[in-house]
């Protein structure tokens, strides 16, 4: 084989195969999508992710170094799967599509059932209503 024959394909990527992710990496997607829309961050996560398409298997490394430290607060497993999962080539577009389709559907009712100690609609008056004099008094 020549030195023009090995050069050829030096800098190849491979293609973006259709990624079939685990059940596990699946809710682990999920839950960050879901954290994303819930902090309406979404245009900027998919700007990011785009952004560091080429990167994606060095951001799966840096996840593997971190690993020891991060386990103080989040699960082991969890950051091992998803760092598996980023490695693969298709892993920016499935990433997009879920926090696509997180966008569109919507996830405020998974934060309302999260925090049910948060106001209820008989707490709130109206925007026109004063109080009511006998209970401000003391």
């Amino acid at each position: 084989m020549s030195f023009k024959d090995r050069l050829k394909h030096a800098f190849g990527v491979e293609k973006i195969e259709e990624i079939d992710p685990t059940e596990y990496q699946k809710e682990i997607v999920d839950t960050v999508c879901k954290a994303v829309v819930r902090r309406r961050m979404t245009v900027p996560a998919l700007m990011a992710l785009e952004m560091s398409r080429p990167l994606n298997f060095v951001a799966s490394q840096v996840i593997h170094f971190f690993r020891p430290i991060v386990a103080v607060v989040l699960d082991t497993a969890g950051i091992e799967a998803f760092a598996n999962f980023l490695e693969h080539r298709g892993s920016v577009e499935y990433l997009a599509r879920r926090l696509d389709y997180w966008e569109d559907r919507g996830v405020d009712d998974d934060a309302e059932k999260a925090d049910p100690g948060g106001p209820q609609e008989k707490d709130v008056l109206p925007e026109d209503a004063a109080p009511d004099d006998d209970s401000t008094r003391s």
